[in-house]
């Protein structure tokens, strides 16, 4: 099954028991999450610890988050699984011309 998550920068997130861990935000924010519903590390965030915890858990907690980064995990194994984001253009309405001669160009 496939598992929307989010990458969470956090100031700490420390194990307090074999199936809950506390995620503290920078903004002090704190909540329990199940351990089940953290999915690793996210390395590619350098300037601080970030995490990938499941989207549904963090709409549930009172946890800061931003929604931009995501990814879908597969719940069986823990693998990051490919990513796509399909996006539609809709082109804007021009007025037709009458001529495709440009003024500037002419002798």
């Amino acid at each position: 099954m496939k598992i929307k998550c989010y990458s969470v920068r956090l100031e700490s997130l420390r194990y307090i028991s074999e199936k809950a861990c506390k995620a503290t935000a920078f903004d002090g924010s704190t909540a329990i999450i199940p351990k089940s519903q953290v999915f690793g590390r996210d390395y590619e965030v350098m300037k601080s610890d970030a995490y990938w915890i499941s989207a549904w858990i963090l709409g549930q907690k009172d946890l800061q988050y931003s929604g931009k980064k995501e990814a879908w995990f597969d719940s069986e194994n823990g693998k990051m699984l490919p990513t796509y984001k399909v996006e539609h253009h809709t082109p804007e309405l021009k007025e037709k011309l009458l001529s495709n001669e440009i003024n500037e160009l002419k002798k």
